[in-house]
């Protein structure tokens, strides 16, 4: 991957925004995932590049609500492999049935740690450092 100041990172995970080094561009929004993967795909089409995969991790997109995936800063061309990829991951994600338990606070954070843990693994940033950092 590119230099962290070519990185832009879509999520609607707040944990993200508390605990990822500050100097990490962060496109925030409080959004579904699905809203997330249409942003990125959105980004793709206008010549973004992907850094990250939109579906990485064991967890399927109808059982978290959290999702981070990692674009350019900048547009350049678009690229038409990746926009297959993001293209496929909405219709994956429309395959599954929404996931209509309702989950405890506690659940809610874990699902915002493994996004979390996830993205900073892709990054190569010490995930422990940053929650060490959190405010509680």
């Amino acid at each position: 991957m590119e230099s962290k100041k070519h990185y832009l990172i879509v999520t609607n995970n707040p944990l993200v925004v508390e605990c990822l080094p500050k100097d990490y561009a962060l496109d925030y929004e409080e959004i579904s995932y699905r809203e997330v993967l249409v942003k990125v795909r959105d980004l793709v089409y206008s010549g973004h590049r992907m850094y990250t995969h939109p579906l990485s991790g064991s967890v399927k997109p109808n059982e978290t609500p959290y999702k981070s995936i990692v674009v350019s800063r900048e547009p350049k061309a678009m690229d038409l492999s990746e926009a297959e990829i993001i293209s496929n991951s909405i219709q994956t994600y429309d395959k599954f049935v929404p996931c209509s338990r309702v989950f405890t606070p506690q659940v809610y954070k874990d699902f915002q740690l493994i996004d979390y843990t996830l993205l900073c693994g892709a990054l190569d940033v010490d995930a422990v450092a940053g929650l060490s950092n959190r405010k509680i």
